[in-house]
């Protein structure tokens, strides 16, 4: 299953005492916070769409800036199956690019991605190689953006705190990930991931993503009226080259009805009326 970010990222979660505590009656199983953790940082919702702006700064201080618009509809409601579809408004030599995922069940089965570039009209799949990689040359990837699915990693609740589940998540194959494992630091009220650090095999940290700013956003399900807490700012940080991306995300709306067929290859070159600015 595959599932940050995720603004990932596109988007990046009981009460207990400090220090392990994997056998506390009052601290939830390892499977149980890791499946909330997945389904409040990405299925919440039938549906959502909202604005992303992304600052890139580099180690020199030089600054770039990204927005898009996105669309993302849960494809069941096993927090299996999802449809993303991100569209490119600033700056103008990304302007009408689009960004599309349809995520899979299964380890062994890899989410389908598109890459339409107005420049070229031209329409690339991104290889299941290309996910850990840059997205946009922002500090956040591919895999942050649509996220991660938790049958590929080995969890283990390493201590729990006031606030947090600490969650060390290492990679089931080592040798297509650059990392050797990253730590998650759980919401116990959200289970939003706060922080999540990545580290090398010398368990040298290199890569730090962070949630900065939470909103309960009010939305509609099943006719009653229900509230979903959001990540609306979080910065990726590269700690080997410098650079950081903080993201905002905004305008965020829940159960809008999006039609599946906006997820389709025919909307990559002709964007529909949902995501223009």
């Amino acid at each position: 299953m595959k599932t940050v970010f995720g603004i990932v990222l596109m988007s990046l979660i009981l009460f207990g005492v400090s220090g392990p505590c994997a056998a506390s009656e009052d601290v939830p199983s390892i499977e149980s916070i890791v499946a909330r953790s997945n389904h409040a940082s990405l299925y919440q919702g039938v549906d959502c769409q909202g604005t992303t702006t992304m600052t890139i700064t580099d180690k020199q201080g030089r600054v770039r800036k990204r927005q898009f618009n996105m669309l993302r509809k849960n494809g069941d409601t096993q927090d299996e199956d999802q449809k993303y579809f991100v569209y490119f408004i600033e700056p103008s030599d990304v302007r009408k690019m689009v960004f599309m995922v349809h995520k899979h069940v299964g380890l062994e089965t890899d989410d389908d991605r598109w890459l339409y570039m107005p420049s070229l009209d031209l329409v690339k799949r991104i290889a299941a190689s290309d996910k850990r990689t840059s997205f946009v040359g922002s500090d956040f990837l591919y895999e942050d953006i649509s996220g991660r699915s938790p049958e590929e990693d080995i969890h283990e609740l390493m201590e729990t705190t006031e606030k947090y589940y600490v969650v060390k998540n290492t990679p089931k194959k080592t040798d297509a990930v650059e990392f050797a494992a990253y730590v998650a630091h759980i919401d116990k009220a959200t289970f939003l991931p706060m922080k999540i650090e990545y580290v090398k095999a010398d368990n040298r940290p290199y890569r730090v993503i962070e949630v900065l700013d939470v909103e309960s956003v009010g939305a509609t399900e099943n006719g009653k009226p229900v509230t979903y807490p959001t990540v609306v700012r979080s910065e990726a940080r590269d700690l080997e080259s410098g650079s950081r991306t903080e993201m905002v995300f905004s305008d965020a709306r829940y159960n809008a009805g999006l039609a599946d067929d906006l997820f389709t290859e025919r909307y990559l070159r002709r964007a529909p009326k949902e995501v223009l600015p």
